[in-house]
């Protein structure tokens, strides 16, 4: 069985993207901080992804077929537990408990507790270890499921980033997707301050892996990226760099190091889900701070 791919129009990804901010925000004002620029950075990727390009049956969560997904960049969890709750994986209404005493809805996604989640992440550097042994198994099984891997650029500073890359390389994992998050910036500072991960490009190549560079907030450069993808379990890995803004959607948050992890009360949360709400304005890069 070949994946069969959805075909939305890019005004309706806007609008999910748009949904994974400000639910984002909503979420994080339940918990009383929130990680909310890491998430807006990988907003329209989520939203390509879940509406637009990978196999899944909501109403059944463990479906043999469906396309895993592993977020290892775990604290951005909460933008994907909305669009699980939207494609009807669980009621929307179980988000209202996110991260209160007894919920299943944690900063850090618990595949045991929550539909839809395909592996409990939030220890940087995990994910892409996990990535390849599902792409192995669908090999193993015969079957046509791709592996999507989404990675923080300041995880790839981890060495077992780059020994899952060559296994992934060695084995000959067409079926296996990781997209980076390309952002500049970790809670301490700017990526190439602190571990250098470029030229990254080369850097997968020379493990094997086939690359695509885009612009991680041109929806319709996302789309084109994912449809340029192979079929098929073997050949060449698949690697998408993405290169985003952090805290993309709202002009303060843009590039800043002050908005890893956050509180918006009051006034400050309305203008900020005024501002979402209002749609993407182009991005000033003389506001990075």
């Amino acid at each position: 069985m070949k994946p069969e791919r959805n075909n939305v129009s890019l005004s309706v990804l806007e609008e999910k993207a748009k949904f994974i901010r400000t639910e984002t925000v909503r979420l994080s004002r339940i918990a009383g901080a929130g990680h909310y620029s890491s998430t807006f950075s990988c907003a329209e990727l989520l939203a390509t992804l879940y509406y637009d390009q990978m196999r899944l049956e909501p109403g059944q969560p463990q479906w043999p077929e469906r396309d895993r997904f592993v977020m290892s960049k775990g604290h951005a969890a909460i933008g994907l537990y909305p669009v699980l709750a939207d494609l009807g994986f669980f009621d929307p209404s179980e988000l209202d408990t996110y991260t209160r005493l007894g919920s299943s809805y944690g900063d850090h996604p618990d595949m045991k507790k929550v539909k839809g989640i395909d592996f409990s992440s939030g220890s940087l550097g995990h994910g892409l270890s996990i990535g390849v042994g599902m792409a192995l198994a669908a090999r193993m099984t015969q079957r046509d499921y791709r592996t999507y891997v989404m990675l923080g650029d300041g995880e790839l500073s981890e060495g077992q980033i780059w020994e899952a890359a060559n296994s992934a390389g060695h084995f000959g994992l067409q079926n296996l997707v990781a997209i980076v998050d390309r952002n500049g910036l970790s809670i301490d500072g700017h990526t190439e301050d602190i571990m250098t991960v470029e030229p990254m490009e080369d850097r997968f190549a020379a493990f094997g892996w086939e690359v695509q560079r885009i612009d991680g907030h041109d929806l319709n450069a996302v789309r084109e990226a994912f449809a340029r993808l192979p079929s098929g379990r073997d050949g060449r890995p698949q690697v998408i760099i993405a290169d985003t803004v952090k805290g993309r959607g709202v002009a303060h948050m843009e590039m800043s190091l002050d908005w890893h992890v956050g509180n918006l009360v009051g006034e400050d949360y309305d203008a900020v889900m005024a501002e979402l709400e209002a749609g993407l304005k182009p991005f000033e890069p003389e506001s990075i701070v």
